[in-house]
């Protein structure tokens, strides 16, 4: 790489939601920038979480200088306990980013040796090769961060995840004068979130949420409320305890995540609420249904999750039923849209009243529409483009958005994971690429790569048939008669008949190849598998997992 130029590595976040993570490289050191996770899709069967392929920087540790956060959310930061085993550098972030991280990292037991530097709003720090800047940016977690590199060929701009809320709950707002002082100062590549790129306009205020819930409230005041939300989105959390306090109604916390990130939020004055109004959630049935206000995790409708428990009936100390409102203040991440409804069919079931974002206003992003967008790219006004954070379709709806506001093709580039990119002063090119692809994780076994998922894949659309037998090696004969187990098919009267035309066609393959000579325990499963296959594909049009076990004695 030349002396003046800055490459981009892009190691997860294009072309999906999560796993957001890129490498900035300069004189041949590296800063990373957020290290996320991705949660499965439902067809991930048994993974927990998808995570970067870290390979590539583990290949060059001892070239990376430092690991930046933008903001606190698991798919920024969510990867962290997995990347500092093997790469150990400090940490930068805000003091509740670093917070939620340090916990995380705790709970992995990773922590120890490992160092955070907390950094203030406007603050510049010498990174590395380079010089950072941390500008303050709204989104659905507090003290979130956009980040300026200032390079050899310019200033490169993270935007991080973002909204421009001009009534944001803690007045902490986007930092605008300085985006456009760095603007004329000269940005040399901007990277920004895509998320909303669809989407015209411009994204509600957080502020809006607070006077939807205060209805909902004031509508129902004999009935115990519940809101389900992101533990991290301490400005939600505010808004609810500030209704739930005008109505004079104790505040429950249900959630791990939620208890600890609302403990560390009031720790650093971001949440700003008595201890008198909390109770637990024990002493719940101690107080009248409208005299309650239940907070808790699980909008996503994790499994495990609190508000998953009290749609099964599985929570203890809380039963829903008749009595309760629940309210769903959030919107389902792509590819949750499936356990968000089985919720709340469930919570349905239970006779309670459910409300979510498809009926009421009772969500607002965390990141930027289109309106947003073009006051962002006027601000810093880029040489070059690169769309990041979002789907494919959503890169490109916001590379024609940087197209429209006046940057000719060939300074706009969409990439995807995997990609590298180099900016000069002369403009930006592809440069190469680098492993990208998903790496699975299932608490259970640990690291998983694609071919136990297709299996897995295939056992759950096609079923299992074994195929058990026993050979007589010196007599050439079956021994144990064929045997034939399925599982994952229906067991119908057609199975019935499918299994003993199965078990025909396996026994008179293995009798013919015994006729012939062969006693190698291999050479015969590969027998009666091929001779289950061929029918079972042919005739009956079905492919399933064939697991032999034919046995020589």
């Amino acid at each position: 790489m030349a002396k003046d130029t800055i490459r981009v590595t892009f190691l997860g976040g294009l072309g999906e939601i999560g796993r957001n993570c890129l490498a900035l490289e300069q004189d041949g050191r590296i800063v990373i920038v957020d290290a996320g996770l991705m949660f499965p899709e439902p067809t991930m069967y048994g993974v927990d979480i998808i995570l970067p392929d870290f390979r590539w920087l583990i290949d060059r540790r001892d070239r990376v200088d430092a690991i930046v956060l933008t903001h606190g959310h698991e798919d920024h930061t969510g990867a962290l306990r997995y990347l500092v085993k093997d790469v150990n550098v400090p940490i930068y972030g805000s003091a509740l980013t670093l917070g939620f991280a340090r916990h995380r990292l705790t709970e992995a037991k990773v922590a120890k040796d490992l160092t955070f530097i907390e950094v203030a709003d406007g603050e510049r720090r010498r990174i590395g090769p380079f010089e950072v800047e941390f500008i303050p940016v709204t989104h659905s977690v507090p003290s979130a961060h956009a980040l300026a590199f200032h390079t050899k060929v310019g200033i490169v701009v993270h935007s991080g995840d973002f909204k421009l809320d001009l009534t944001p709950i803690d007045g902490r707002r986007t930092d605008v004068a300085r985006l456009a002082a760095i603007g004329d100062e000269g940005v040399a590549l901007l990277l920004c979130d895509s998320t909303n790129a669809e989407e015209p306009g411009f994204t509600a205020s957080e502020r809006s949420v607070g006077g939807a819930l205060r209805r909902l409230f004031l509508e129902r005041p004999k009935r115990r409320m519940v809101v389900a939300c992101f533990a991290s989105h301490i400005h939600r959390v505010q808004q609810i305890i500030d209704v739930a306090r005008e109505q004079n109604r104790k505040i429950v916390l249900m959630g791990r995540s939620m208890e600890t990130n609302v403990k560390l939020a009031r720790k650093l004055h971001l949440l700003h609420v008595d201890t008198a109004d909390f109770i637990d959630v024990e002493n719940i049935d101690r107080f009248e249904p409208g005299e309650v206000c239940v907070i808790c995790t699980g909008s996503q409708g994790e499994p495990l999750a609190a508000l998953s428990k009290l749609s099964r009936g599985d929570a203890r100390y809380l039963q829903v039923g008749a009595d309760d409102t629940v309210i769903l203040s959030s919107h389902p991440i792509p590819g949750n849209e499936w356990t968000v409804g089985r919720v709340i069919d469930d919570l349905h079931r239970a006779g309670t009243e459910v409300i979510h974002s498809g009926h009421e206003p009772v969500h607002a992003s965390g990141h930027a529409r289109q309106g947003e967008l073009r006051m962002f790219h006027q601000l810093v006004r880029p040489r070059n483009f690169v769309p990041v954070h979002g789907e494919y379709r959503h890169m490109v709806h916001h590379a024609d958005l940087a197209l429209s506001m006046g940057l000719s093709e060939k300074h706009v580039v969409i990439c995807e994971d995997g990609d590298q990119i180099e900016v000069t002063a002369a403009g930006i090119r592809r440069s190469g690429q680098v492993p990208a692809g998903f790496h699975y994780i299932d608490g259970s076994a640990g690291d998983l790569d694609e071919k136990p998922l297709e299996e897995r894949r295939m056992l759950a659309e096609f079923g299992v048939l074994q195929i058990a037998a026993g050979i007589d090696r010196d007599r050439g004969v079956i021994r144990q008669p064929v045997r034939l187990t399925a599982r994952g098919w229906f067991d119908g009267e057609s199975d019935r008949d499918l299994i003993t035309s199965v078990t025909t066609s396996v026994r008179d393959a293995l009798e013919s190849a015994l006729r012939d000579g062969d006693r190698d325990e291999s050479s015969l499963n590969k027998v009666a598998q091929r001779a289950a296959g061929r029918l079972l594909g042919q005739k009956f049009r079905r492919q399933p997992v064939l697991l032999a076990a034919i046995v020589v004695l």
